[in-house]
């Protein structure tokens, strides 16, 4: 019986120290299961990121997107951010519905359109840009510009015309259909430029006119180019440039025509060598041809002189009928020509007889007319009545520094 107690007393510590291994190693598996879970959750958090993005380009325009009324004398222009432009086009249909391309140049990652706006009209800017990862991205924007009545937009018109050749004294003109108030505005988008380079200044004769020459004659053979940029360019008073003009045209070779009235002889130099000298007759008095320096405006053929055209009237002293004339150069608005008369061929070289113009027989008047172009250079003495400006094309009647003085700039 006693061993049978112990034997039990035995098995009794037995499980018991089963009992508290068992619990140890419990205790132990749980902490270690507890530290594994930790390690495993610090892990996660550690090793996840952010995907990575790229920011979209964004487009920038100036007039904004689905603009109206925007005013002629915006400059268009486009760039991108958060990202490069690459491209953009500019176009707009005509009121004929024709797709019209408006130039433009991208420098430094904006785009800027050449020209300036016509009124009235839809214009769709489109454009492409790359991201950050190099990805194309496109946009396309529109506006509409404000309509402008005739009466808000000035005409231009440029001589000489394109392609011409003309003699060394005739000015760039420029002319205007409705005044311009903002001269400065308009001339600083008016350029010539020549080859070779000879410097030379804008005169405004009046709100609708402004004439450019050089300095001094043109220099024989000399390409001229210009360019009156003035589409949608402000005009003030409320209007603006309705176009741009340009014009390219060659200045021939160098003929003067030297008229001394006291003498009665016309001299005429060709490239620097006198060539000819032809006998002429001036204004008598009261109708006294005007001295210094006047340009051939236009050249006519068998035409018909009236006394009407410088303010004469039947009647009246010094009235004539309508005479034909078969060679005759204009010289000025006033009505001045060089002009055949075989009616005073006794008088030519000897005295004064005209209405104030320049008369000469009809073979020296042919030969005259032959040799000469619009533009070609009359320097007229030996008169008490000078040129006045407007008159003509009497720009080199004004010295340098007055004529730089007449510029809006």
């Amino acid at each position: 019986m006693k061993l049978s107690i112990r034997s039990a007393a035995v098995s009794g510590m037995a499980v018991l120290a089963m009992l508290g291994a068992t619990a140890c190693n419990a205790t132990a598996t749980a902490d270690n299961g507890a530290q594994t879970a930790s390690s495993a959750g610090s892990g996660e958090t550690t090793t996840q990121a952010p995907t990575p993005t790229t920011d979209p380009v964004v487009f920038t325009t100036t007039p904004d997107d689905d603009a109206e009324d925007v005013a002629v004398d915006t400059r268009v222009t486009a760039s991108a951010e958060k990202g490069t432009l690459t491209k953009a086009s500019l176009s707009y249909k005509s009121k004929r519905g024709n797709k019209i391309k408006v130039d433009g140049t991208l420098k430094g990652g904006t785009w800027t359109a050449d020209d300036l706006l016509e009124p009235g009209v839809k214009y769709t800017l489109v454009m492409e840009a790359t991201d950050s990862d190099g990805k194309t991205a496109e946009s396309k924007k529109t506006f509409r510009t404000a309509d402008l009545t005739l009466d808000e937009q000035v005409y231009v018109a440029v001589s000489p015309r394109d392609g011409g050749t003309v003699g060394i004294g005739m000015p760039v003109v420029i002319r205007f259909d409705l005044p311009v108030v903002d001269k400065a505005s308009f001339e600083k988008h008016m350029k010539v430029t020549s080859t070779p380079a000879q410097a030379g200044s804008w005169y405004w004769l009046s709100s609708r006119e402004a004439h450019w020459r050089p300095k001094t004659y043109w220099k024989a053979g000399t390409k001229v180019h210009v360019e009156a940029d003035l589409n949608g360019v402000p005009a003030g008073g409320g209007r603006w440039g309705e176009q741009s003009r340009t014009s390219d045209f060659t200045i021939g070779r160098a003929l003067v025509a030297k008229v001394n009235l006291k003498t009665h002889q016309m001299d005429v130099f060709i490239n620097g060598r006198w060539t000819k000298r032809i006998p002429v007759t001036g204004g008598q008095p009261g109708f006294i041809t005007r001295s210094g320096v006047k340009v051939i405006m236009d050249k006519q053929t068998n035409i018909t002189m009236r006394a009407e055209t410088i303010g004469l009237k039947e009647g009246d002293d010094g009235y004539y009928e309508d005479t034909p004339v078969k060679y005759a150069m204009r010289v000025t608005n006033s009505g001045e020509f060089l002009h055949t008369a075989p009616w005073s061929v006794k008088d030519q070289g000897h005295r004064n007889v005209s209405h104030g113009c320049t008369g000469m027989s009809d073979a020296n008047g042919k030969w005259l007319y032959e040799q000469t172009r619009i533009g070609d250079v009359v320097e007229t003495t030996g008169t008490n009545r000078p040129m006045t400006m407007g008159n003509g094309y009497a720009d080199w009647n004004l010295g340098w520094t007055t004529w730089k003085a007449g510029s809006a700039l």
